[in-house]
């Protein structure tokens, strides 16, 4: 087989998938849950069975484990975080106000005048950015709870995921071995490289990447909520889990719990440094311990070509194409990757070869001569 019909059978392939998950969308969330959990959790499942116990026994052990965890954490998170978004969304107007008031009485006399001589009525912007952000919120909250497929969502979570994550944990390495067994002899070990390198960059995510925002959720949460700061549970687990978005969990959750912290403990300043202080630590632990150690460089993407995945796989698919974005993206920038060195090996590159010259053209610059005696 050609190379340029190998090429035609792999971009079909790649189209036939990219199609049936558009059409497939609203029903993919679970299964894609489920692969993602079971990846996630394949190596402790490796662990146990390193240790002498059997596979199906670890695949049981760690999802029941699993399963108690999650179901203990919602049950005691779920009607805190309810709670806490119902009133957050409703009294974001008067957060808001409640700033600006803060901002006209603190602000330096030349910020106010310039603002005022470039016609900007910042309470008045401020209060109605505040009104539709409120609304909008309220919009998405009601959507998610009284969709038509909300219900339906919620049940094939809970029962369709365990399920299809317990088959592809119990079945991964075999699987594996399938799809070996697939491949093109012919490129046999430049696929499993290129696999190897896809493994390591999705590893540095899912695995990597979600432990780092469960970590950093879990620290926000607990110490907001120490520190004394109204929504602290809400505001700490959202910044955790806006973490995999480079920079926008620690903007986000820094924001919302400053601005919270001005508005509730204004003028002592000793409890708005203790929040500052949090997100301070919690960027430090992340930037220099836990992102080096857990993820690493191993995604290999730059965070503007993360976001922009995020952005576009969100925009096309909906959640399930925020949970595809990152991984996806990592396996196709090996595949950029490997396309360019193959590109600046050949001869597209490099020139045609001729018969006088049959490496091609010399790029390289040529070596100047000295002045002849």
């Amino acid at each position: 087989m050609t190379l340029r019909r190998q090429v035609t059978f792999w971009a079909v392939a790649l189209a036939v998938v990219i199609l049936a998950l558009w059409l497939l969308g609203d029903i993919m969330l679970p299964f894609i849950a489920g692969l993602v959990l079971a990846y996630f959790l394949d190596p402790v499942a490796d662990a146990l069975e390193r240790l002498g116990m059997p596979r199906l026994a670890a695949t049981l052990f760690i999802l029941i484990s699993s399963i108690v965890v999650i179901v203990v954490l919602l049950l005691l998170l779920l009607p805190v975080l309810g709670d806490q978004i119902a009133r957050f969304s409703s009294n974001l107007p008067g957060y808001v106000l409640a700033l600006v008031k803060l901002f006209d009485e603190l602000a330096p006399l030349w910020l106010k005048e310039m603002l005022a001589s470039s016609g900007t009525n910042l309470p008045a912007s401020l209060s109605d950015l505040a009104g539709k952000a409120a609304g909008w919120i309220g919009a998405i909250l009601t959507s998610i709870l009284s969709g038509s497929l909300a219900l339906v969502n919620v049940l094939s979570l809970l029962v369709v995921t365990p399920i299809v994550a317990f088959y592809m944990l119990n079945d991964w390495d075999r699987m594996v071995e399938k799809v070996d067994g697939w491949l093109p002899r012919e490129h046999l070990e430049t696929i499993r490289a290129l696999a190897r390198q896809m493994d390591e960059a999705m590893a540095g995510f899912i695995r990597g990447q979600g432990t780092v925002c469960l970590l950093l959720g879990v620290f926000y949460a607990v110490a907001l909520s120490f520190a004394g700061l109204n929504f602290g549970l809400l505001i700490g687990l959202g910044a955790g889990l806006l973490s995999f978005i480079p920079y926008v969990g620690s903007i986000v959750g820094g924001v919302l719990a400053i601005g919270m912290a001005l508005i509730q403990f204004w003028p002592d300043w000793v409890s708005i440094i203790m929040i500052v202080a949090i997100f301070a630590f919690g960027q430090f632990v992340e930037g220099n311990f836990l992102s080096p150690n857990l993820v690493g460089n191993r995604i290999g993407l730059h965070p503007v070509w993360l976001m922009f995945a995020l952005f576009a796989f969100g925009y096309f698919f909906g959640f399930v194409g925020l949970l595809l974005a990152v991984p996806l993206a990592a396996a196709a920038g090996v595949l950029v990757r490997f396309a360019l060195q193959q590109y600046l090996k050949s001869s597209y590159y490099l020139g045609v070869p001729t018969r006088e010259n049959p490496a091609g053209p010399n790029l390289a610059e040529p070596k100047r001569r000295g002045p002849s005696k």
